[in-house]
């Protein structure tokens, strides 16, 4: 689709039921749902979109920036477009940031929604690697592809992963393949480090999940309590034994998470209340 202000988004919309939107973290196609979330979401009756945000080609590659307000607009007219309406979304890492403040923009687009990877505001070191990695881009430094992705898989991957070579050659791969990030994600970069928007957020008022991953670097469980915390009536829960990308390392207790809570009716169901 095309939005009103010429914004050329790419987007997947699977099957029937009530509407879920996931969005993805800094750097990633909307692929990355493919193999787990989009069949397990389905298989329980949802009808699943995914995008690509901005600065993710065949989206709008964004070289020439963007801000967190252009993302929160750009869901918001793919969910008019697409009628979903209420819709749930679920985010990770960059998509949550996204979702958080899409909730507090837009309270009126969407049912619920669930955190992954999240936090209210980022640490000192987070931001300082996003600016360090934007610049990068910006100077067009090409770091050796091998290094670069032992880097994201450290950052990325939790301990088990990281201690079977296998499986983590395997990632090694994955991470090479990719490639380096163009300028598009430069722009996600510098967007991906939050802000304290903790005070901000204790006006959101649709219901609302934390999750966290066990050995997250760049969202802990501490910052994703203290996310949901900060909004009123939020749940939280951590997911064991997985890292930053804890939706593709655990993705059976992850999707687990999801469905429970997207099919629960009563939120005191779910657990721990922030």
């Amino acid at each position: 689709m095309t939005t009103e202000n010429g914004i050329r988004l790419s987007y997947n919309d699977f099957g029937d039921g009530p509407p879920v939107l996931l969005l993805t973290g800094t750097g990633a196609p909307s692929s990355v749902w493919d193999l787990y979330q989009v069949p397990a979401l389905r298989a329980a009756g949802f009808r699943v979109i995914t995008m690509d945000n901005r600065g993710i080609p065949p989206s709008d590659d964004g070289a020439g920036g963007f801000t967190i307000e252009d993302l929160v607009a750009d869901v918001a007219a793919l969910i008019d477009y697409l009628d979903a309406m209420p819709c749930r979304v679920i985010g990770t890492s960059m998509g949550s940031y996204i979702a958080q403040e899409l909730a507090l923009a837009c309270p009126e687009l969407v049912d619920s929604v669930l955190l992954m990877a999240a936090c209210g505001k980022s640490s000192l070191v987070q931001r300082v690697l996003a600016e360090g990695e934007a610049k990068l881009i910006e100077q067009g430094t090409e770091l050796p592809p091998g290094f670069l992705a032992a880097i994201r898989a450290m950052h990325n991957l939790g301990p088990a992963t990281l201690a079977d070579d296998d499986l983590t050659g395997d990632w090694l791969d994955l991470f090479e393949a990719a490639g380096p990030w163009g300028p598009g994600v430069r722009a996600q970069l510098l967007l991906s480090a939050l802000p304290d928007r903790l005070e901000a957020y204790r006006a959101i008022k649709v219901p609302c999940h934390v999750v966290s991953f066990e050995h997250d670097l760049v969202a802990p469980p501490a910052a994703g309590l203290e996310l949901a915390s900060a909004i009123p009536g939020a749940t939280f829960r951590t997911v064991p034994g997985c890292g930053h990308f804890g939706y593709l390392e655990n993705p059976e207790a992850v999707n687990r998470e999801l469905i429970r809570f997207l099919r629960t009716e009563s939120r005191e169901t779910l657990g721990e209340t922030a």
